[in-house]
Formats: C-alpha cells, sequence, structure tokens
C-alpha cells in the first residue's frame, strides 16, 4: 500500500559495487609448483591453506620457508599461524566440517595481527573449501581487501576457485552465508592433481562434466571417448579439460558476475546436489558426489516434464555412472525424500514458493525454471 504521508523521497544512485579487483587474470603452469615469486611483493599476504596441503611434498619448499609463531582457537577452529619476512600463514584443519565463519574469522585475526590493510593480500592454496573462505574473509576484512589463489583441487581449478562465489557453511546449510568476490589471480598448476586421493580427484569431475553438459559437446564426447585417460589422470587429457572448463566458466560470470540470469545455469546438477550434501551432513558425501547425483535427478526431472528424450537422460545417466557417480533416485546416504525437498526450498537461488532448478532438453540445450513439488517428488522416486 502506498503511503501517501511522505513529505519528499531522496534517491541516491550508486556506480557498481566494488568487488574486489577489475579484472582476474588466470595463468596455467604445465611445471611443479615453485611459489616463491608470491613471496617477492612490496603488499603484505596471509596465505591459507590447510593441514593436508601443507605437507604435500609437491609445496614443502615453499610452506619450509615459514617458522612457526603459534596455535590458535577462534570458536570452534583451531589452527596454526606463521610468518616468514612480512607475511603471515593460517593453517587450518582439513575438510567442509571447517568451512564454516570460525574459520573465516580465524584468517581475519591473522589479517589483523599482521596489520594487512585493504591494498594487501589473501592467498588461498587449497581447494573450494580454501579458496571459499579466504575470499569472503578477504571481502569482510576493512571492508575489501585483495585475494588470489593456488587452487590444488580439479574442482579448484574448473569451478570453485573462478568466478567470485565466496562464502561458508551455516546453520548445516551448505554456503548460505558469502558474498560475489572474485579472486585477482588464479595460479593453476594441474600437476597438482596427480597427488589427490582419488575421492576428490573423482569429486572434481564431476564438475567437468556438468560444464560440458552445458557449453560443449565435442568436450563432453571428449570426455566419453577418454574415460581410460582421465581415470588415469593422463595430464594432456586433463590439461585440455580443465583450460576447457576454466574458459567456458570465465566466458560467463565475466557477463553476469552476480548470478541475475545466464550463470544460473553453472547451478545444473546443485539445487537438488547441495540439499542432498547437506542432508547427508556436511563432509559425509563429496561436492561433486552430490553435483552428480544432482545432475541426474535434474535430467530426469526434465524427462518427466518432457523437456529431454528418454535417450538423451539415458546417455548422461549412463555416463555418470561410467565414472563411478551414484544416480539411482534414493541415494544411499540419505532416502527421505521430502526433507531432500524441504531442503531445496532453503536454497538462496528460489524466489517463489516452486524450487528454481536448471534442467535440459538435450546437451547444451538448457532451461531456468521453476519446477513444482510434484516434479521434484517424482524425480526422487
Amino acid at each position: 500500500m502506498k503511503n501517501n504521508n511522505i513529505l519528499e523521497t531522496l534517491i541516491i544512485k550508486y556506480k557498481p559495487l566494488f568487488v574486489g579487483t577489475k579484472k582476474s587474470n588466470l595463468n596455467f603452469y604445465n611445471t611443479n609448483p615453485d611459489l616463491d615469486f608470491l613471496l617477492d611483493s612490496k603488499h603484505k599476504k596471509i596465505f591459507v591453506t590447510d593441514t593436508t596441503i601443507f605437507n604435500l611434498e609437491l609445496l614443502k619448499p615453499f610452506f619450509g620457508k615459514f617458522s612457526k609463531i603459534a596455535d590458535k582457537k577462534t570458536g570452534g577452529t583451531d589452527y596454526s599461524v606463521y610468518s616468514y619476512d612480512k607475511h603471515g600463514l593460517v593453517v587450518i584443519p582439513q575438510g567442509e566440517a571447517f568451512k564454516t565463519m570460525d574459520s573465516v574469522l580465524s584468517i581475519v585475526k591473522t589479517g589483523l595481527d599482521f596489520n594487512l590493510t585493504r591494498k594487501d593480500n589473501f592467498t588461498a592454496i587449497g581447494g573450494g573449501v580454501l579458496t571459499d573462505i579466504t575470499a569472503f574473509a578477504a571481502s569482510i576484512y576493512k571492508r575489501g581487501a585483495c585475494c588470489e589463489f593456488v587452487p590444488t583441487t580439479l574442482l579448484a581449478m574448473v569451478d570453485a576457485a573462478i568466478g567470485g562465489k565466496t562464502g561458508c557453511d551455516f546453520d548445516d546449510y551448505k554456503n548460505v552465508v558469502g558474498a560475489f568476490f572474485p579472486a585477482k589471480a588464479l595460479y593453476i598448476y594441474p600437476v597438482l592433481i596427480q597427488s589427490l586421493p582419488e575421492k576428490e580427484f573423482i569429486s572434481g569431475f564431476a564438475e567437468a562434466i556438468k560444464t560440458a553438459l552445458l557449453f560443449d559437446k565435442k568436450c563432453y564426447e571428449y570426455m566419453k571417448a577418454n574415460k581410460d585417460k582421465i581415470l588415469k589422470r593422463d595430464p594432456e587429457t586433463l590439461y585440455k579439460i580443465i583450460t576447457f572448463c576454466a574458459k567456458a566458466k570465465a566466458k560467463i560470470v565475466e557477463k553476469d558476475l552476480s548470478e541475475k540470469n545466464i550463470r544460473m545455469l553453472l547451478n545444473l546438477g546443485h539445487t537438488f546436489g547441495h540439499a542432498l550434501e547437506s542432508r547427508a551432513g556436511l563432509g559425509v558425501l563429496t561436492h561433486g558426489e552430490c553435483v552428480a547425483w544432482g545432475i541426474s535427478r535434474s535430467v530426469k526431472a526434465s524427462l518427466l516434464l518432457g523437456l529431454c528424450s528418454e535417450e538423451y537422460y539415458n546417455d548422461v545417466i549412463n555416463t555418470l555412472k561410467s565414472f563411478g557417480y551414484e544416480t539411482s533416485a534414493v541415494h544411499p546416504a540419505f532416502s527421505d525424500s521430502k526433507e531432500i525437498l524441504k531442503t531445496m526450498h532453503n536454497d538462496k537461488k528460489n524466489s517463489s514458493s516452486n524450487v528454481r532448478v536448471i534442467l535440459q532438453k538435450g546437451i547444451c540445450k538448457n532451461v531456468i525454471t521453476e519446477t513444482t513439488e510434484d516434479i521434484i517428488l517424482d524425480a526422487l522416486k
């Protein structure tokens, strides 16, 4: 209802919000990671990693330069702080269980302890959890510092580290707290993939399949034809896939950083997947396992709505299965479809009582739509 008692209205017009950087530079390397150049900076840096990456053989020459200062605790996160010259290093425990506001604040606290300014840098060395929380810490540190990434997982290289989505989990909900805040630079060393545990490697490849389904039939067919090379982690094959995915995502986020339209396509499989990830218990399943299952449910919903053919549905399901992903309607990790639906309703992308999902008419034929509860529940049967 209009209020007719207004005396005067003043309108403030804003320029586009500063998001940490005007551009992101993605640098690809075909060598072992030599990160010493990151230390040769006029700006201070707070490096952020986890206990697993800290002990990675390929990165010991870099981390070995730092000396331990103290063990600390912020809320539920225990972490260690190191220093080298003017730079700091935060080492937090590994895993989704530590993608929390406490971990974010431990990074902020270390920035304060090292007297970082807005012009200084927070640098994540790790997978998607670390890039997400480090960039979020940078976004809220003194209302916006800078960040950069050295992604160490396939998932981070093809998806999580690119495009500025940051955040942490809260109250059992995935990435419900966060901001859009892209890194100014990414330093990508595909050789790091060779050291990943098998489960983490397969997790990351789900995002690569998603990107191919959305944007490039040739890449999708290339993945199917080169399954054995992919599973054996053939460097040349993986490099082609990593660079394809990075370029595809870069084109999308350049057009739509804050997910107002076309960037929503990148959520294929994620509305179903995030719900499963939350309900199963954050950290029980990998993000990629959940996304792959979510893709299977999205193409099922597409089939139920008559958007895609049964041939396309079967092709996607068989491809997912061939890489070892779970595609059954009821996932073994969590079987209550009504709870899955309830969690999907809480997804941050929804704007009505229906559930917003990304569906497909076929390869690269994508549909952003809102779907009724009945279709969601039928896709979970």
